[in-house]
């Protein structure tokens, strides 16, 4: 259903719902591309408030700079490392209340990848977010009955003449919501959907699409079913949820095909979240307890707690780390756990908080690569950095010099425009210690090779 479009990239104004939502959003949608591979679109959101704006005699604007790197996670390729300018001229005040809104859009062979978006201000370095997280490629075409990504979007225009548009697919034009927040500024929720592998002249029942959306504590609270015949293959599918009647909270549409002949089907879910301050809520069950009570933390001991806590302690804020040490039940500390993270999860849209299980990966694996002394590898200086920063872009390793004690020098290009780290072995021991970073607010010493010299 689509045609070989291996990038797009442009640019759409959409107003956001509040000037203080954070500078960059995204969200992704993979769609049926060939036996072997998925099209995979990124739609991402800067809020222009947040960028820079650049006066010059002929006109004012604003650059985002959005950076996508996708790495094949059983070969360490990469398939994707590229950086795009997004840049919009700045005609009023006005336009400072509005989103760039764009698409990009890549063909991804079966596999699993690791993905890290980010969207920067181009004037200043400092102002950056990025997010990362795993992604896996099924190819819906090699499957039977098979349902695309459900995309979310601010608008869908059927049957569109406007060709041209890089929101345009199979005669529909979809302008995509990445922020996924709707409600008060953004009354409908559009969304859109492909069907594939429809057709099946050995059985002539219909198939029933279901639309189904539930509030945070899984309560079923709208429902629309549909029949789907099977006279063409595949098929687009584009639905609508009125977000303006519903209150605050967040949601999950789900959609499923569902072939009742043969007792089987698939489905397709997304969460959005709805901000309607006027409506008001008659369900006094409370999102945070039901949240708790679902996630790997409701089922975690206090010694549990306290040792996760430990190792979370490298990014916990000072406030934090004082709310907790006045913890004293074990379910004070299982709802701070689960806050703790969730402030975290850089892509609330899907159910796994991927933040979260990177970082406990890199407890795992640090625990194993830099122990030393009888220290567990995550508490020595090594294995904080890894913790925090990930896997270095290079590691450079100096085990038998003469006149200086062994060390190591860890770089990470995509860190403020590259940052290294210089660990040394000043006990002899194996424990290598932080001697000196060029990240900010870690150690600097610019005269770290003095402790590594050997007198």
């Amino acid at each position: 259903m689509k045609s070989l479009i291996v990038l797009l990239s442009v640019l759409f104004i959409l107003p956001l719902f509040s000037q203080n939502k954070v500078d960059f959003e995204f969200d992704y949608a993979q769609f049926g591309y060939d036996s072997t591979s998925n099209y995979v679109e990124f739609y991402y959101s800067f809020n222009q408030v947040s960028l820079t704006v650049v006066n010059t005699d002929s006109a004012d604007y604003i650059q985002g700079i959005l950076h996508i790197s996708i790495t094949d996670s059983a070969t360490g390729e990469f398939i994707v490392n590229n950086s795009w300018l997004v840049p919009n001229i700045i005609r009023d005040s006005s336009d400072l209340n509005k989103s760039l809104i764009g698409a990009i859009g890549f063909v991804i062979g079966e596999g699993v990848y690791y993905c890290k978006l980010s969207g920067a201000d181009a004037q200043d370095s400092l102002k950056t977010k990025t997010i990362d997280g795993y992604l896996r490629i099924n190819p819906y075409l090699k499957l039977t009955s098979s349902m695309s990504d459900l995309q979310l979007a601010s608008n869908i225009i059927p049957e569109s003449t406007n060709e041209s548009s890089i929101f345009y697919k199979n005669t529909y034009e979809v302008t995509p919501m990445p922020t996924a927040i709707f409600g008060e500024n953004q009354p409908v929720l559009f969304f859109y959907t492909e069907l594939y592998n429809l057709a099946d002249e050995s059985d002539s029942n219909n198939l029933r699409l279901d639309q189904l959306v539930y509030n945070s504590r899984d309560q079923l609270i709208l429902t629309k079913s549909k029949q789907i015949d099977r006279k063409v293959d595949s098929r687009v599918e584009v639905g609508t949820v009125h977000a303006y009647k519903l209150p605050t909270d967040t949601y999950t549409l789900v959609c499923t095909l569902i072939d009742s002949a043969a007792n089987q089907g698939v489905s397709s879910s997304k969460k959005f979240f709805v901000y309607n301050p006027g409506v008001a809520n008659t369900d006094t069950f409370t999102q945070q307890t039901s949240g708790v009570i679902s996630t790997a933390f409701g089922v975690m001991s206090e010694e549990e707690l306290d040792d996760l806590y430990e190792k979370s302690k490298y990014i916990a804020l000072e406030s934090e780390k004082e709310q907790y040490e006045l913890l004293t039940t074990e379910i004070g500390k299982k709802e701070f756990m689960f806050n703790f993270w969730e402030t975290r999860n850089n892509d609330p849209l899907i159910a796994k908080n991927y933040s979260y299980l990177v970082y406990i990966k890199r407890v795992k694996e640090s625990t194993d690569k830099y122990k030393s002394m009888g220290k567990a590898g995550w508490k020595t200086d090594r294995g904080r950095i890894y913790i925090m920063y990930g896997e270095p872009s290079e590691i450079e390793r100096y085990p038998n010099q003469i006149q200086t004690r062994p060390y190591e020098i860890w770089s990470y290009y995509d860190i403020e425009g590259g940052v290294r780290f210089v660990f040394g072995d000043i006990t002899g021991f194996a424990d290598y210690q932080l001697l000196h970073s060029t990240k900010r607010g870690e150690l600097r010493d610019q005269y770290w090779e003095r402790r590594i010299t050997v007198r």
